[in-house]
């Protein structure tokens, strides 16, 4: 994808990532991602952020396209991980007269991940840096979702260039702006984005976006996914109601089973939400990745799990999503469990280990022995009713604040 203008003197230059298979070597990319980068030019040049290093040549390619490398006065660094500063050793190598510009936390990071000591500027929250014709203010945002972490706002086109805040999976299907393209196609991946990624950090997410919010902003320019230019208020209020933990009024339902028999108990639980008249996602935990179970826990707000027993313990794939939402501080669900054993119980005990600290509402657990009963399969629709009725009060109630 080559260079677009954006707003005038302010360029995209970032890339399209189709060949990594898993982000950060965790999370699947089916559709891809972008590393976005941004050409601000007035008498002098700052680049946004770079790629992962393996794009160098793309990145370079794509601001030769603007202006001539050795234009480049600055380069900042709103965020060190290597997916957006990968590439400052070889722009830098091309660039001999640009200055770093990045927070003092970020200064160590330079130091280690690229050995770069020298032609490094740290900038406190709120300098500004005028660029003749185009002026730069640095709004530190830690935690979002590392330390060093800020924004960008340039003033005069009045463009919010936020990195990892705002951002989503997704590569940019021969678009970079939100009005070109049907939103809703790319809010999932955006979900699964922020809950895998940025999710845990939900309370400094929340402290950036009141502290951006009084900036006059046209334009959100972060570093994977959509340019929000046509409704930037749009991608915000997304962030600050996942943050806030707030989700549709339906239910998801995740297990696993080995011979079928929590299988079949799982079809009556999600029998039971219908009957309540909730909408509700079944999620088999061996055969859907944990990315994909945490985007639908982090939708719903009704959460029920089940699990066999498995050397006395969870079955292993749903475990491992249990850990994966304490890590991530799910918070606010509606929540029923169910499990089964053969000769020994444990796995509903386990999950309810793992439940407590999190501090969800238990509405019903559920255990059963070996195959199920007309009697657990009833019981099982009772609980599926019981944790859909809940859901549906607590909407009412939030409804009426």
């Amino acid at each position: 994808m080559n260079a677009r203008e954006i707003r005038p003197g302010i360029f995209w230059v970032g890339v399209n990532d189709r060949t990594t298979d898993l982000f950060e070597g965790v999370w699947p990319l089916p559709h891809g991602v972008s590393y976005n980068a941004y050409l601000v030019i007035g008498e002098r040049v700052a680049l946004i952020d770079t790629v992962k290093a393996h794009f160098a040549e793309d990145l370079l390619r794509n601001i030769s396209q603007v202006i001539s490398l050795e234009r480049l006065d600055y380069i900042v660094v709103n965020h060190m991980e290597p997916d957006h500063s990968g590439a400052l050793p070889a722009v830098l190598r091309q660039a001999p007269s640009a200055t770093v510009l990045a927070t003092p936390q970020a200064l160590p990071m330079l130091a280690s991940f690229y050995g770069i000591t020298e032609r490094v500027k740290p900038v406190s929250d709120g300098e500004r840096i005028d660029l003749g014709g185009k002026a730069l203010a640095f709004h530190h945002i830690p935690f979002v979702h590392w330390p060093e972490t800020m924004a960008t706002y340039e003033e005069t086109e009045r463009v919010l260039f936020t990195c990892d805040a705002f951002g989503g999976f997704h590569a940019l299907d021969g678009v970079l702006f939100d009005d070109e393209v049907e939103v809703w196609e790319y809010e999932d991946e955006i979900l699964r984005y922020f809950s895998n990624i940025v999710g845990m950090h939900s309370r400094p997410v929340l402290r950036a976006i009141e502290k951006l919010k009084g900036l006059d902003i046209a334009v959100i320019a972060p570093s994977h996914g959509l340019v929000w230019r046509r409704d930037p208020v749009h991608i915000l209020e997304m962030y600050s109601r996942w943050a806030r933990m707030e989700a549709l009024p339906e239910v998801t339902l995740v297990f696993g089973s080995m011979y079928g028999f929590t299988s079949r108990m799982a079809e009556a639980v999600a029998r039971g939400v219908k009957k309540a008249g909730l909408k509700v996602k079944v999620l088999d935990a061996a055969r859907t990745h944990v990315s994909f179970l945490i985007r639908e826990a982090w939708k719903r707000k009704g959460l029920i799990i089940g699990a066999p027993t498995y050397d006395t313990g969870i079955f292993p794939p749903v475990e491992y999503f249990l850990r994966l939402l304490e890590r991530k501080r799910l918070r606010d669900r509606v929540v029923g469990v169910f499990g089964s054993y053969g000769w020994k119980g444990g796995a509903v005990d386990k999950i309810m280990e793992r439940v407590g600290p999190l501090g969800w509402e238990v509405v019903d657990t559920l255990g059963f022995h070996g195959a199920p009963s007309p009697d657990d399969l009833a019981r099982a629709e009772s609980l599926g009713e019981k944790v859909a009725t809940r859901v549906r009060e607590a909407a009412s109630v939030a409804e009426a604040i």
